[in-house]
């Protein structure tokens, strides 16, 4: 029988965190009113998650898993994911439990109200760090400025997608993925379940400040074309710089011969900051080629060893 509910968990290196998050995942699944399907994404972990993976779905066939043949990333692996559900509607939540399995009932409900996208929004981060909290707040309202698209704050993957919206999430190619940006341009009714974030339930974090930096960039350059607005800005700026510094070293070597700003010193000062802003505007740059590059390729989006569950 089809499932009405999907739920799509990726993973990597989560030995510790699956027996608990598929036990908790099961209990939900068992008190839904359909159906249901558990899709577990497994980006080349190196550890036993895979083993665990095989034992899931020989104990209950309604735990299907995908392999990867190496590790492509949490947004490839939900993508993955979003690409071979059944269900009429699919949930996404992380595998360190701090996204709590709990609240997919309430997701469901605002799905059954009429809402296509219902997305976890956070209300308190449970013990992460000062440093952490604030850089996350701050991107989300950076980027939300920047966008032409209105992406919601504090929200993360953790959100519940009718098959309409998978659906056209399927048909988009492009291979630098931004789920949170992503669902947002889809449009259709939207709308926010609170909840706090719990603590990492076991094992090391996963998305490490680099990661993050990178998903960061990725959501930046995905949805918004100011930065490169920004270097056409910077330029314009250093050209009316320029333009009053001659006017300021005219004036000087006039009036104010024996003045050592007209020397060497103003001549240092001019190369390094017209050099600092090429460096920026070429990094923007560099920036957007780079996913053209990637675009133009045409590789697929991931290479699967192994699954179950899924292959029809």
């Amino acid at each position: 029988m089809r499932p009405t509910y999907s739920l799509i968990v990726p993973l990597y290196n989560e030995q510790d965190t699956l027996p608990e998050l598929v036990r908790r995942l099961t209990a939900v699944m068992d008190d839904l009113d359909a159906p249901s399907e558990l899709v577990l994404v497994n980006d080349g972990s190196h550890d036993q998650s895979l083993r665990l993976l095989r034992s899931f779905h020989q104990q209950d066939d309604r735990i299907c898993y995908i392999n990867f043949a190496r590790n492509f990333g949490h947004q490839i692996a939900v993508t993955a994911g979003l690409n071979f559900v059944r269900g009429d509607m699919v949930v996404i939540l992380d595998a360190d439990l701090q996204d709590p399995p709990e609240l997919i009932p309430e997701l469901i409900q605002q799905w059954r109200s009429g809402f296509q996208v219902v997305y976890a929004q956070r209300t308190k981060r449970v013990q992460e760090s000062w440093l952490k909290r604030s850089l996350a707040y701050w991107f989300y309202r950076i980027l939300r400025q920047l966008s032409d698209v209105d992406i919601p704050t504090d929200a993360g993957d953790f959100c519940l997608l009718d098959r309409s919206v998978i659906d056209i999430l399927n048909k988009m190619p492009e291979r630098t993925r931004y789920l949170r940006g992503l669902r947002s341009w889809i449009g259709f009714n939207q709308t926010a379940v609170p909840f706090s974030r719990d603590a990492r339930f076991a094992g090391e974090v996963k998305y490490t400040f680099r990661k993050s930096l990178k998903l960061a960039m990725n959501g930046i350059v995905s949805f918004s074309q100011v930065p490169l607005r920004l270097s056409t800005y910077l330029g314009l700026f250093a050209a009316f710089v320029s333009l009053i510094m001659g006017f300021l070293i005219l004036y000087w070597r006039i009036f104010v011969p024996n003045s050592p700003l007209t020397g060497f010193t103003m001549i240092l000062i001019a190369i390094f900051f017209l050099g600092a802003i090429q460096l920026v505007s070429i990094g923007i740059l560099g920036e957007y080629i780079g996913r053209i590059y990637e675009e133009v390729k045409g590789r697929p989006l991931y290479t699967i060893s192994e699954m179950a569950g899924l292959e029809s």
